[in-house]
């Protein structure tokens, strides 16, 4: 048989109620804290406090808005007290509550004497009174006045402005993050913190001119609480309690009163510390070091302060010792910051002299060998006359900021970001010549003069304008240097018109292009992995490294690269390697499927400005030839044309394209899919930016256009 009543006694134990210690732990929690607390003020605005209790929360009331202003002394910067308008909601309706609990004991026990509504109040209105309420209310009234006249409403003022500007300059700041992102300046981590910082600082002014708003409020309640206190409470001690009217008015003002001193007081401190913060926005650092700092930057100042002062103190009438005092350390103070500004400026000039003595130094010394293993992915070395460019007289920086641009602009086209370029200048160039340098090799070179205009025809003719001819360097055409004041002329004949740095990262521009796949690192690939959608990221973990290396990657990306062939798309990229390698696991092979992949961008990309893309087919009589020419099987196939086959190809493509070019058209050669890469790799040989296409790369929606064929 079962124990039906143990098993009754075991299912129901008997519940214990919580300990003290169990209380404790709950309010160590932060959350339930302040819950408790928020909860506690909204009890004190519905439920009468005794005298004790009112006193308590007064003492709590002054303490909290005396933190709140040391800490706004004390903080570096606005963000760092960033809860302070949350803080401020808090402590107004601290005060309002206990402005209304007051209220509540002063209307009902004001009879019974001054204690009535506490000793606190009771003090605060004797002791600022003087035993004349009359005093008491004035004294009242200009604290109100100088709390929501002065301080409140100035700073709310700057609240405003603040909060208006910020708004108004975060998309230039924003702008400023990524072009120092895209030049390499800083890393992605630094710029999420930058563009997260911007975005605190910005709600942090906007709510301070939101929260300022609670401080002016508090200060009109406060005002208007007092007038019904002192009116109600005569009515009641009158008519209700059979008071005097004299007796009346004295001790119902005097309570109101030093009700009213005890909530402005600390409503006036919690406004100075919001003026103070957020009036410190250019200012970094706490308080008293910052004043300082900047008070005695100027001993001048202090000089002159100081001796007005003496001169106040000999005047007849006028107190000596106050002036004379003040003017005296006034006058110390000027004396000790000249000589610290004096003793700053020489250690200035040491430290300016320091770095020849280190160069020397470092020069004897040996440099360790691993330094000299180091190289630059791009590198522009500058002639002196070309330091203009980088550093001019003006302080602008054109050629700096144009590879900025450039580098953002390929990043976009591309798809990653090219690496930062080093420039640097070198003596044992000619003046006017500089050179661009890719992993330490020699890529271009050209002569440029920075204050004169290149100018071009576009017909490709030399210019009828006096200057000093040269060819341009990118791409070889027949241009002129000539003076400013040419410019203008030259614009009127229908010329190109540029200036040097555009010539230069015009220049870079194409190197840049032509050499993205050895720019394309390991590790460039890694980030660009790293930082795909979380869909995407699992496609990778599923080929990587079980099917196909990162490496494997990198030179299918390289392949594409070599024919400028963006890889922005990346998650298409990755899905066709990913069907590539159900057959074949040969670079090629896997960039002939994922170009098929990519048709409607290919095609785009070469699509001309009237909507079509122009062709040049690849007859059927070369598509033979080729096919014919290949040896082996598979991934191993390889071209074994003859040498006056091959010469006679690449006449007849040159032979056609020049054709198009002359009717204006820029097309690309299109070929059977199986023979695409070795037709390719004859093309490059000497039209290197010339697109070649297979049929399968031809988008279905694409408008076709054949202007001839091989």
């Amino acid at each position: 048989m079962v124990d039906v009543t143990a098993g009754i006694g075991a299912a129901a134990p008997r519940r214990r109620l919580p300990s003290l210690n169990d209380i404790v732990k709950a309010l160590k929690r932060g959350d339930l804290a302040l819950a408790f607390g928020v909860l506690t003020i909204l009890v004190v605005l519905i439920l009468p406090l005794p005298s004790v209790v009112l006193d308590l929360f007064l003492a709590i009331s002054i303490t909290l808005s005396i933190l709140i202003l040391m800490t706004s002394l004390f903080i570096q910067t606005p963000l760092e007290f960033s809860s302070f308008p949350t803080v401020l909601l808090i402590s107004t309706m601290l005060r309002l509550s206990l402005n209304l609990a007051s209220t509540r004991l002063i209307l009902s026990r004001g009879h019974e004497g001054t204690d009535a509504a506490g000793h606190v109040i009771q003090a605060f209105g004797s002791f600022v009174m003087g035993g004349n309420f009359v005093i008491g209310i004035i004294v009242f009234a200009i604290l109100v006045i100088v709390n929501f006249v002065v301080i409140t409403k100035g700073s709310g003022r700057i609240a405003e402005v603040a909060a208006r500007f910020h708004l108004d300059s975060m998309p230039g700041k924003q702008m400023a993050i990524d072009a120092d992102l895209s030049a390499g300046l800083i890393d992605e981590k630094v710029a999420k913190e930058r563009r997260k910082a911007l975005e605190d600082e910005s709600g942090f002014f906007g709510a301070m001119d939101g929260a300022s708003k609670f401080v002016r409020g508090d200060a009109i309640a406060g005002l208007l609480v007092v007038f019904i206190n002192v009116i109600g409470g005569i009515i009641i001690g009158v008519a209700q309690q059979g008071l005097g009217f004299g007796e009346a008015a004295q001790t119902y003002t005097l309570l109101t009163v030093g009700d009213g001193l005890v909530t402005q007081i600390p409503a006036l401190i919690v406004s100075t510390a919001a003026g103070l913060l957020v009036s410190k926005a250019g200012v970094s650092g706490a308080a008293d070091k910052a004043l300082m700092k900047q008070f005695s930057g100027y001993p001048q100042a202090l000089g002159m302060s100081s001796g007005v002062m003496i001169v106040l103190a000999m005047l007849p009438g006028i107190p000596m010792i106050p002036f004379l005092l003040l003017g005296s350390g006034a006058g110390a103070l000027a004396w000790w910051a000249q000589g610290k500004k004096s003793a700053a400026k020489t250690a200035e000039d040491s430290a300016a002299a320091k770095p020849a003595a280190d160069a020397a130094a470092a020069a004897a010394a040996e440099e360790p060998i691993s330094t000299a293993l180091k190289i630059d992915d791009l590198k522009i070395e500058l002639g002196y006359a070309l330091l203009p460019l980088v550093n001019g007289p003006d302080g602008t920086d054109r050629l700096t900021e144009q590879i900025k641009a450039l580098r953002r602009s390929l990043a976009i086209e591309m798809g990653f970001v090219m690496p930062a370029v080093r420039i640097l200048d070198n003596v044992q160039l000619e003046a006017n010549t500089y050179i661009i340098k890719i992993k330490e090799v020699d890529a271009g070179t050209g002569r440029i003069w920075p204050n004169q205009f290149m100018v071009m025809d576009p017909a490709g003719n030399q210019v009828a304008v006096p200057g000093i001819h040269t060819t341009e360097p990118t791409f070889g055409l027949p241009a002129t240097w000539v003076d400013a004041s040419l410019k203008e002329e030259a614009s009127l004949k229908g010329y190109t018109v540029v200036d040097a740095a555009t010539v230069l990262s015009t220049h870079l521009t194409e190197l840049l292009k032509n050499n993205m796949s050895d720019l394309l690192s390991y590790g460039e690939v890694q980030k660009l992995l790293k930082e795909l959608p979380k869909e995407q990221s699992e496609l990778v973990k599923d080929i990587v490294p079980s099917m196909v290396t990162v490496s494997g990657i990198q030179r299918v990306l390289q392949l594409l690269l070599g024919e400028r062939i963006s890889i922005r798309d990346l998650s298409t990229i990755l899905e066709g390697i990913a069907d590539a390698l159900a057959f074949s696991r040969n670079p090629t092979t896997m960039v002939e499927h994922v170009r098929a992949r990519l048709a409607r961008q290919i095609c785009a990309q070469n699509t001309s400005h009237n909507g079509y893309l122009p062709l040049i087919a690849l007859s059927a009589k070369w598509e033979q030839a080729f096919a014919e020419s290949l040896i082996g099987q598979g991934d191993e196939r390889s071209l074994a044309m003859q040498p006056s086959k091959l010469s006679e190809f690449m006449t007849v493509v040159r032979d056609a394209f020049e054709r198009a070019a002359r009717e204006g058209e820029a097309p690309v050669l299109v070929t059977s899919a199986s023979i695409r890469p070795f037709v390719r790799s004859l093309v490059e040989r000497f039209r290197s930016q010339t697109p070649v296409l297979s049929q399968a790369e031809i988008h279905p929606r694409a408008r076709l256009k054949t202007v001839g064929s091989v």
